[in-house]
């Protein structure tokens, strides 16, 4: 009898897991970054050497939310989803900046700017699959 509960708990654990894989945390729709903000350029555009480096920064401090192909996870979620992608240079640029608590984004302000302007960029290639 314990062999068979044993099985059906580890049945049932694995089922869950498996369930839960799939999700993806979903995006706080009232984080809008200001207008001033927003209207920032990103200095490094069309570089693609420093989209290069957008990918290794990337993976060092974001891939753990959002998974290595930015497509999210149930930490952090997908940012090649076009509402993610619509937003302006300056907007992800003041979101990887300034964080948000309340979600569990970190604020990424130790960073330099060129390092933060680099995150930008690898955030759009990856919806690009790059």
């Amino acid at each position: 009898m314990r062999v068979g509960t044993s099985l059906l708990t580890v049945g049932f654990v694995l089922i869950s897991l498996l369930a839960s894989g799939g999700q993806v945390r979903e995006r706080d729709t009232a984080w809008i970054a200001p207008p001033d903000d927003a209207l920032k350029l990103n200095p490094l555009a069309n570089r693609a050497d420093a989209a290069a480096g957008g990918r290794k920064l990337f993976r060092q401090y974001c891939s753990t939310c959002h998974g290595e192909d930015a497509r999210g996870s149930t930490k952090g979620p997908d940012l090649t989803q076009r509402d993610v992608q619509a937003q302006t240079d300056g907007a992800l640029f003041w979101k990887v900046s300034g964080g948000n608590a309340h979600q569990g984004m970190p604020s990424f302000s130790f960073l330099p700017g060129p390092q933060r302007w680099q995150l930008v960029l690898h955030v759009r290639s990856a919806s690009l699959g790059q």
